[in-house]
């Protein structure tokens, strides 16, 4: 998939998963307390752990994961060189296919600063 705005793009997405949370509460229930439970400070902080699953979004070669964790590490107070460190760790564990995805990635983080 190409996207072309990943702002749009992440917006597209939240509605798509709220209109399956409407077909489906149980189940996006679950997965939302799923979500809070790991994103809890803990060992981690919550800017380490975007980064984390924005490198597993990238190595699953997900868009939607790129443009969620891309804007939610942005919002944790991650910095550009965080994001393209992170970048860095996706490519050295999936080689060429999170090389194209990585670049999506960067791509992503420019447009959310600009947005």
């Amino acid at each position: 998939m190409s996207v072309e705005s990943y702002p749009k793009f992440y917006k597209k997405v939240q509605s798509e998963m709220g209109a399956y949370g409407k077909a489906n509460p149980g189940i996006m229930a679950g997965f939302c307390l799923l979500r809070e439970a790991a994103e809890t400070d803990g060992a981690l902080d919550a800017k380490t752990k975007e980064l984390m699953a924005l490198a597993i979004g990238i190595v699953v070669r997900c868009d939607g994961c790129i443009a969620f964790h891309v804007h939610d590490a942005l919002k944790a107070g991650a910095s550009e060189d965080e994001i393209v460190d992170a970048i860095g760790i996706a490519i050295m564990m999936s080689g060429g296919p999170a090389v194209v995805y990585g670049s999506a990635a960067l791509e992503a983080l420019k447009q959310f600063q600009l947005d």
